[in-house]
């Protein structure tokens, strides 16, 4: 019988993760995530799904970052009703993830209704809102890693760590029907050997077909020690500048990782001097849901009873009042906030405050997507618009690659090649450079079949069967 897959998202760039497997009679969406970036690249998440809403059978997600689950409130808010299979830890951090998407959603379309009134122009409706994100987790269908569940009828799901962020997954679906069996490996958003928090990506050893990440599949990222010793540049510099430091962090699993980092660094980077701000509250609530699930990570500093540092001068500023207090601070700040491409959230109102001052200083800490306002600074513009508004960028800049919650191209490889009989691997999640760069160094390494493929382009697992 069929088993099929069909790309519809995160082909040629790292966003909109989106498969649909047909297997037998039944059809299976792996991943449901937003595009970002550009709005041009977002106002594709009104697009219609690719399949009807009443022939899909259920859902699998690898993780709960926004460009692999953000779309299920959508879907369900046009009717899908089925369940939604994702690792336990990731539910969790769902829970705090697609509401506040939903009110984010809320709070654009409310900004754009503002400038529309008085046009005569239809209001903006938001794509989606918080109550329709809260709806749809009634549907999720939390799974321990290594436990075998039945999606459809013949078709098995097997979630392993894939050490990039809490409750992040590698999806091994395997399919038996009369013809017999044939398994198809999704590696997800894969973590670094060396990662602060996150245990090693689990390693599969057999497959008939593999779809790959490769986000950075054209670059190493630098070593650890390099990265420290960066880090306590930055920091040194900073406090003889008298100036803030500025992190727009991934409140899921960056965030995380620049605590533990300071715990463990305190004294290096001289921290005591300094006062430490959480100043996103999903990320608050992200560190307390780590601490929860310490037992799938090895990072002890979670395990306190607030699930937050244990640093005398830690703050963690939930609500807006608090927020806004943090820009009175002309010196001796360092605050982590979202969002991590600097497309939203409260990193805004901090850069507004510190973008045009020479002695403070910007940490960009992971990727940047085309079209965002981060990846415009890390490209060196002289101007930013901010409320529309122009500000002189003078802050400095600093982009530190060692602390990427991705695999770079060597882990990319070195995962790949655990697979005993090289099966042919598809790769997504990644820019056309980057992809590129990476096939290469497969098809040189292991003289594997890889393929890149394209938007609405189908295979057909059974021909890779072996």
């Amino acid at each position: 019988m069929k088993f099929e897959l069909q790309f519809f998202g995160a082909t040629g760039q790292v966003t909109g993760s989106l498969y649909v497997i047909r297997c037998g009679t039944h059809t299976v969406l792996l991943e449901c995530g937003l595009r970002q970036g550009s709005a041009e690249n977002e106002d594709h998440n009104r697009d219609p799904f690719p399949v009807a809403i009443d022939d899909i059978d259920a859902v699998i997600l690898s993780h709960a970052h926004i460009d692999h689950s953000g779309r299920v409130p959508l879907l369900t808010k046009q009717g899908y009703t089925g369940p939604v299979f994702v690792q336990n830890a990731s539910a969790a951090l769902c829970e705090i993830m697609l509401p506040d998407s939903g009110y984010l959603n809320e709070k654009d379309a409310d900004w754009e209704n503002r400038k529309q009134r008085g046009t005569g122009r239809a209001l903006v409706q938001p794509l989606y809102t918080r109550a329709d994100a809260e709806k749809c987790l009634e549907q999720f269908v939390g799974v321990r890693y290594g436990e075998p569940v039945d999606v459809v009828p013949g078709l098995a799901l097997i979630f392993h760590d894939a050490g990039h962020i809490l409750g992040s997954a590698i999806v091994e679906l395997i399919y038996t029907d009369d013809d017999g069996r044939r398994t198809l490996v999704f590696s997800g958003d894969l973590g670094y050997r060396d990662a602060p928090v996150m245990n090693a990506p689990a390693v599969i050893e057999r497959a008939d077909i593999v779809l790959l990440e490769s986000t950075y599949g054209d670059r190493l990222h630098r070593p650890v020690a390099e990265t420290m010793q960066e880090l306590t540049e930055i920091f040194e510099a900073a406090r003889a500048a008298q100036g803030n430091i500025l992190i727009p962090a991934f409140t899921v699993g960056r965030t995380q990782d620049l605590l533990f980092l300071m715990a463990e660094n305190y004294e290096r980077w001289n921290l005591d001097s300094w006062h430490i701000f959480l100043d996103t509250p999903m990320g608050i609530d992200a560190t307390k849901t780590y601490s929860k699930f310490s037992h799938l990570h090895g990072a002890s500093l979670f395990k306190s009873d607030s699930g937050l540092l244990n640093l005398p001068n830690f703050h963690a500023t939930p609500s807006s009042a608090e927020s806004m207090e943090i820009n009175d601070i002309r010196s001796g700040a360092i605050v982590i906030a979202g969002s991590g491409m600097c497309s939203g959230g409260r990193i805004m109102h901090h850069l507004k405050n510190n973008i045009w001052r020479p002695e403070c200083h910007l940490v960009i800490v992971g990727y940047q997507a085309f079209g965002t306002l981060g990846r415009r600074i890390v490209d060196g513009a002289e101007t930013v618009k901010l409320w529309g508004d122009d500000y002189r960028v003078r802050i400095q800049v600093h982009t530190v690659g060692g602390l990427s919650a991705h695999a770079d191209q060597s882990d990319l490889v070195r995962w790949y090649g655990a697979f005993t009989n090289k099966p042919p691997v598809y790769l997504v999640h990644g820019e056309r450079e980057a992809q590129k760069a990476l096939a290469a160094k497969i098809e040189r390494e292991f003289a594997a079949p890889v393929y890149i493929p394209e938007y609405r382009q189908k295979v057909d697992i059974e021909s890779h069967a072996g």
